[in-house]
Formats: C-alpha cells, sequence, structure tokens
C-alpha cells in the first residue's frame, strides 16, 4: 500500500526539481537583462526607478562574493544538503528551515507547488525540498549555488537574511516579502552552529570551535552580535549574551547615525556589514577599528583597512543606499491600538518625549547619541562602539517589530516596561492613565 504513496512523492520531487532547474535558467535571463539595465544605470543612462531597482535586487539577492566564507570555508551548505546529497548529517529539512526562522518568499514559488502546499501535498520533512526551494530562490536572504546536479556546490546570504520577513499569507514563515522588516524569528546563531567547520571564526577569535558554538548557541531568535568579531566579548560581565536585537531597515531617510549605538551612516553600516559580517569580497576602511584595545580582534586582523582583490561591495552601495531610505514605515494594522488612547497619548509624547524623538523620523536630528548615564542603563554595549553612547532609536513601524523586546538588547520584555524606566529616570510624572495613553499611541506609529 506504501509503494504507490512513495512513487507519488518522488515523483513530484523530480517534477519540482525539473521546475527548479528550468526557473534557474530561466533567472539567469532575467538577471541577464537586468544586468544590462544596471548597467544603463551606472551609465548615467537611468532615471530613479532604475536605481531602485539595482537596489532592490541588491538588497534581496546579491551575496558579495561571500559564498567563499559561507560556503567554501564555513561548509554550511554540507549541513544543510546532508549526505544524501554528498554533505554532512541529516540535512536540513523545510520545517527546520522555517523553525530556525527562515522565511520562504511565495512569489517565487510556481502556482502549482503552492497549490500543493495548501494542500499539504509536499513533504517538509525532507532536505531534497529544501535544496528545490533553493534551486528556486525561494528561500529568503539565502542563496544556493549549484552545480550541474541538485547537490548544493556553495552558499551566501544577502541583507534579506536579517532585514526581512514575510506577511506568513500561506502559513507560518511563507507568503510575500517585507524588506526591511526585523526577523525577530531568525536565529542566526543556530544557523551559523550548522556549519561543520568553525575553525575560521575559532582562529580569529583565538579559541575553540566548542567556545564559538557556545557563544553562538546564546544568541537566541531575533539577535545577531555584529561586534563579536571585533572584540572577541561573547557575553555580558552578568552572563548574557552579547548579541543585541536586529533593528528594522525602514524608515531610515532622514536619520543620521544608525545601528543601536550609531556606528555609522546607513551607507557606512552596508559596508562594514556587506564586507566584515556577511564577509563579501569589498573594501572598508575605518581607522578606529585600528584601536587593539576597544577592538583587539579587528585590530589584529586588519580590518580596519580591507581591500578585496576584485570589490563586489561597493558599486553596490549608492543603489543599495537609495532603496533602504525608500523603505517606508508600515502602518499599524486596524485594530491594532486604542486611537481615542493614542490621540490622548500623542499629547503626553509631543509633551515629554519629543524633544529627543522628533518627528517625522522620531530620532534627533543631528547627533542622535546618549549616554548611557542619561538613559539610566549601563555602559556595556556603547562601550563595543566607537561612540561609546546609545543612538535615539527611531520609532515609526514599532508594532512590526515588539518580539523579542525593547532598547538595544531585549531587557525590557514590553512597552509598559519601557515607559516606566523613563518615568523614574528622567522624572516624567506620568498618572497611571498616560502611561497607557501612550503606549497605544507608540503601537500607532
Amino acid at each position: 500500500m506504501r509503494r504507490p504513496v512513495a512513487r507519488s512523492v518522488c515523483l513530484s520531487f523530480l517534477v519540482l526539481m525539473s521546475f527548479a532547474w528550468n526557473a534557474g535558467a530561466r533567472g539567469a535571463e532575467e538577471d541577464e537583462l537586468v544586468g544590462r539595465d544596471l548597467q544603463s544605470a551606472r551609465e548615467g543612462r537611468s532615471t530613479e526607478p532604475d536605481l531602485l531597482l539595482e537596489g532592490r535586487h541588491t538588497f534581496r539577492f546579491e551575496t558579495f562574493g561571500d559564498e567563499a566564507f559561507w560556503g567554501d570555508t564555513l561548509r554550511l551548505h554540507e549541513a544543510i544538503e546532508g549526505s544524501q546529497f554528498g554533505g554532512v548529517g541529516a540535512g536540513v529539512s523545510p520545517k527546520t528551515v522555517l523553525a530556525v526562522g527562515l522565511k520562504v518568499d511565495i512569489d517565487a514559488l510556481p502556482p502549482w507547488l503552492v497549490e500543493k502546499l495548501k494542500s499539504g501535498r509536499v513533504s517538509l520533512d525532507d532536505p531534497a525540498t529544501t535544496l528545490a526551494l533553493l534551486r528556486l530562490n525561494a528561500v529568503v536572504g539565502i542563496t544556493g549555488i549549484f552545480g550541474g546536479g541538485p547537490a548544493l556546490r556553495s552558499l551566501g546570504i544577502q541583507c534579506a537574511l536579517c532585514h526581512s520577513t514575510v506577511d506568513n499569507s500561506l502559513a507560518p514563515g511563507i507568503g510575500h516579502r517585507r524588506d526591511g522588516w526585523a526577523n525577530r524569528d531568525l536565529n542566526v546563531g543556530a544557523i551559523v552552529s550548522l556549519a561543520p567547520d568553525l575553525s575560521a571564526v575559532a582562529n580569529l577569535l583565538q579559541t575553540d570551535q566548542g567556545s564559538v558554538r557556545k557563544v553562538l548557541a546564546a544568541w537566541g531568535p531575533g539577535k545577531f552580535d555584529a561586534a563579536l568579531l571585533l572584540d572577541g566579548q561573547g557575553f555580558r560581565p552578568d552572563g548574557a549574551t552579547a548579541a543585541t536585537l536586529i533593528p528594522p531597515a525602514f524608515a531610515l531617510a532622514g536619520v543620521n547615525l544608525h545601528t543601536w549605538t550609531g556606528w555609522g551612516s546607513v551607507p557606512y553600516w552596508n559596508a562594514f556589514v556587506a564586507t566584515l559580517e556577511m564577509h563579501g569580497q569589498g573594501t572598508f576602511v575605518d581607522e578606529r577599528l585600528s584601536d587593539p584595545v576597544q577592538f583587539p580582534v579587528a585590530a589584529r586582523a586588519g580590518f580596519d583597512h580591507v581591500h578585496a582583490e576584485v570589490d563586489r561591495v561597493s558599486a553596490k552601495l549608492p543603489a543599495l543606499h537609495l532603496y533602504q531610505l525608500a523603505l517606508q514605515a508600515p502602518p499599524p494594522p486596524q485594530g491594532s491600538f486604542d486611537a481615542a488612547a493614542a490621540t490622548r497619548g500623542k499629547h503626553t509624547f509631543e509633551a515629554r518625549c519629543s524633544a529627543c524623538h522628533v518627528a517625522p523620523t522620531f530620532s534627533e536630528p543631528g547627533w542622535n547619541l546618549h549616554t548611557a548615564r542619561e538613559l539610566g542603563i549601563d555602559e556595556f554595549q556603547a562601550n563595543r562602539s566607537p561612540t561609546r553612547a546609545y543612538r535615539t532609536a527611531p520609532l515609526q513601524g514599532l508594532w512590526t517589530h515588539m518580539k523579542g523586546g525593547f532598547y538595544h538588547d531585549g531587557r525590557f520584555a514590553t512597552l509598559q516596561a519601557v515607559v516606566e524606566h523613563y518615568d523614574r529616570v528622567l522624572g516624567l510624572n506620568l498618572s497611571a492613565q498616560q502611561q497607557r495613553d501612550l503606549i497605544e499611541y507608540l503601537k500607532s506609529l
């Protein structure tokens, strides 16, 4: 009785792979057409929409050559495909893909596959299905590099890995892309830990692979530590992870310094992440990283001056910058806040909070940094930044990234806890009703 079912599943997989191979070929043709358009853009024969197209393509699909690190060095692709396809271990099934917070782009799937997913006729327990999804470019933020067969040859990542999610329109984790949204489901540490060989990271940190995996395991969903490979600090003095929450990449227009601790501008951070964090092939310069006391790992590795023989990052930065500035904060869902209370809360906000959170960016025009003492918190994360300060975070679209808590490390579990903290530290003397109204206003932004 089982053999026809097994044959059906096998045929379904072969059909899926056949479609994926054909889609890959069509994708190459489309990339060639896009490439010609982008070349025209770089030659000054384009309009702003062309640059936005280029920026979106970079944000969603550009690896900057980082497959040389994630695939060739760490061999992450081998863990994903499993021994069945020449890799190692059991492989990673779509069920595991979704469990670690990775997302699937429904618009990259053929209609017949969408229907099969809706009716539960696609195996989510088979790593082969994961490979087919990668060949379709359907896993947000990850690019599978294939050879002539079904097995992976390497693997790269994109900006969208951490800063995009989906609308869950088909199922949790499967839907239409939402660029710029912080993926607070993404367990970066768990994903990186799948890599069979973390010796390159361990050697950089001058430690062993076991210690690296311990640090990665502590991150949890929605967190990443961009400073780990600069200062080598995996944990806070209190024993908690040194990782911070993934921030959104929308509503950045008009905001000066970025990241939780104001490392630099948007193009600065793009170059930093593409070259030092994603490990793409690019150029990056920041003399501040030569400080052997504050950044011992970076200083030792020469991260203050990085120059790839073939720079695959720098030419992408202008269009990427433009696209990110075009990403606006999404409006809150209807009925997600009390409108009357939000109106009252707006008056409280303008009277008590707007000196720092200046509309419409809800950060400060100019130098948008504050000391830890001003904020009434510890200096640990601030001292990992060249600025030694914390940025006034923009508040638009706050409702999209409430999972994981608030502040850079999620130390405040609720907005109520945030408001109570500022009420105490700044002496705002807010009544209970004013606090409730203020929270509703923050949810309305």
